[in-house]
């Protein structure tokens, strides 16, 4: 037992030691494996959820100083799904994300520090025209590892919750319908090639 947990704390310093982690490095969002998840809750009874995939954009990471790390995403809003697309019609529409107007969100990190065993990210969003700092509570980012077109993948998980007045989002429902809270969950996987 205690030779595989010292082979497993050397195997993960080497990881660290990588090429991969010992210094700043930018890696690429992967589309297709990356998705915005949100949840809201509608009547106070139950939870709607909904995903925004196409996120692209940049992250970089420095291992050993995250205040040097800078995430730079875009959202593409016309991919919202809610599993429903009479709603879906709604949703894009001009009461909520008006895709036509705005058909991207973005998040550009203002500032990054370790919280815990993770991350904290503080940045800007932008959602249907209106920017507000928002700050992710952020998993990982997990060790890298050869992906599967040779280059080397990496992944996070990214959380945080906003309230819809902050951005005057869907206003014309109330928080009895539609919750003021939208919690939001980013799976992103990142890649080097």
């Amino acid at each position: 037992m205690k030779i595989t947990l010292h082979v497993t704390f050397f195997a993960f310093l080497a990881v660290l030691a990588s090429p991969a982690f010992a210094q700043s490095n930018t890696w690429t969002i992967d589309p297709i494996h990356s998705q915005a998840n949100f949840e809201v809750r509608h009547l106070s009874v139950s939870n709607v959820r909904g995903a925004i995939t196409n996120v692209t954009g940049t992250v970089v990471l420095d291992p050993k100083n995250p205040s040097k790390d800078n995430v730079d995403a875009v959202l593409d809003a016309t991919t919202i799904n809610s599993g429903n697309s009479y709603r879906d019609k709604d949703v894009k529409g001009e009461s909520l994300f008006n895709v036509e107007k705005f058909p991207t969100l973005t998040f550009k990190s203002t500032s990054v520090a370790r919280s815990g065993k993770g991350l904290k990210v503080t940045g800007q969003l932008t959602l249907a025209g209106v920017t507000k700092t928002v700050v992710l509570d952020v998993v990982g980012p997990a060790a890298p590892q050869k992906g599967m077109q040779g280059g080397l993948v990496t992944g996070l998980e990214a959380t945080t919750t906003i309230k819809r007045a902050d951005f005057n989002f869907g206003s014309k429902y109330p928080n009895a319908v539609v919750s003021d809270d939208v919690k939001i969950t980013l799976d992103i996987e990142m890649d080097q090639k």
